[in-house]
């Protein structure tokens, strides 16, 4: 009786550890720059075209080149010091390392160099990018949250 019970146990904890998972791995939005793009609950890299380099979210980093060699750093290199992260398109790539897929890359999103077309997290007004601690209106969603709770909301 007690091997049943701890069977019936472990498949239930088995079945909720997953679910569980997967809803944190799906969104991030909280842990992704001010300067990524809106519409994205998850990401795993950027890719930034017009100056061929890569930015890990969750371990806060770029990867670009230098020397023929795949550089990582919390900081863009020297030569791209005044690169507008902002006003630059970026490219969603979710998967674990596409800098090793960067010829690849570099060709399929060659056609977004130069532009200038999406809105960023920072200048978003929709409440769902507030979670965010960089974002300007995060502190005031902070609040608004523990009134919420205060009021039993």
């Amino acid at each position: 009786m007690r091997y049943v019970l701890a069977l019936i146990a472990a498949v239930l904890l088995s079945s909720t550890v997953p679910a569980q998972l997967s809803v944190n791995l799906k969104f991030n939005v909280d842990r992704q720059p001010v300067w990524g793009p809106t519409g994205n609950d998850h990401v795993e890299n950027y890719y930034l075209p017009d100056i061929e380099t890569y930015y890990n979210v969750s371990q806060h980093k770029y990867y670009y080149q230098q020397k023929g060699r795949w550089i990582s750093s919390s900081s863009l290199p020297s030569r791209n010091r005044n690169f507008d992260l902002y006003n630059a398109h970026k490219v969603v790539i979710n998967e674990p390392t596409p800098w090793r897929n960067h010829a690849t890359n570099r060709d399929k999103y060659a056609s977004f160099k130069g532009q200038h077309d999406q809105q960023s997290i920072r200048d978003s007004r929709d409440s769902k990018y507030y979670v965010n601690p960089n974002h300007p209106e995060h502190k005031n969603w902070v609040k608004q949250q523990k009134q919420n709770k205060g009021n039993g909301k």
